[in-house]
């Protein structure tokens, strides 16, 4: 996993071994269940994510994070950070592990790639955020999160389904 030092905080700092099906909502939970498919560009994208009508896009990167992007569902948990920061990392975790797993089933490689950001958000309560997404790095086309070990504005990590296996 790559990871800068503000992700690398939080995960010491959170419980993440044993994650499972109960740590995602059920709207996610759904998602994962649903697998991935292939678009005509060749961008591997979510089934639950997909839209009904296709988008255009500038190229695959684009396409796959623009499809498989989403803020992980936040508005149950409770605004102390303590009690917040530990759920919602496991809560984007054990999403990422279980649609990796189904990517690696599906396509029998490993190449998809998740990535989460963590972030306060910029409103009165300041409450931790997040977002997941996911996509195939390409040897011809620039990385999602260029230069992730030096993000300052929030916690940022690469995930591959390897490294699910320390947590799942």
């Amino acid at each position: 996993m790559r990871s800068n030092a503000r992700m690398r905080e939080l995960l010491r700092a959170t419980g993440v071994s044993g994650l499972g099906h109960h740590d995602i909502p059920p709207l996610f939970r759904d998602v994962a269940e649903r697998g991935w498919s292939v678009t005509a560009a060749g961008g591997r994208v979510l089934n639950g994510l997909r839209p009904e009508t296709p988008g255009r896009y500038v190229d695959r990167l684009s396409e796959e994070t623009t499809v498989n992007g989403r803020g992980m569902t936040d508005y149950d948990l409770p605004a102390a950070p303590h009690e917040r920061t530990p759920l919602l990392v496991r809560r984007c975790l054990a999403y990422v592990c279980a649609c990796l797993r189904k990517a690696r089933e599906q396509f029998g490689d490993s190449r998809v790639r998740a990535y989460v950001s963590l972030s306060y958000a910029d409103t009165d309560e300041g409450l931790l955020t997040s977002n997941v997404t996911f996509c195939t790095p390409l040897a011809d086309v620039r990385p999602y999160i260029p230069g992730l070990e030096q993000v300052r504005d929030a916690a940022v990590a690469e995930i591959s389904a390897e490294d699910c296996r320390a947590w799942w």
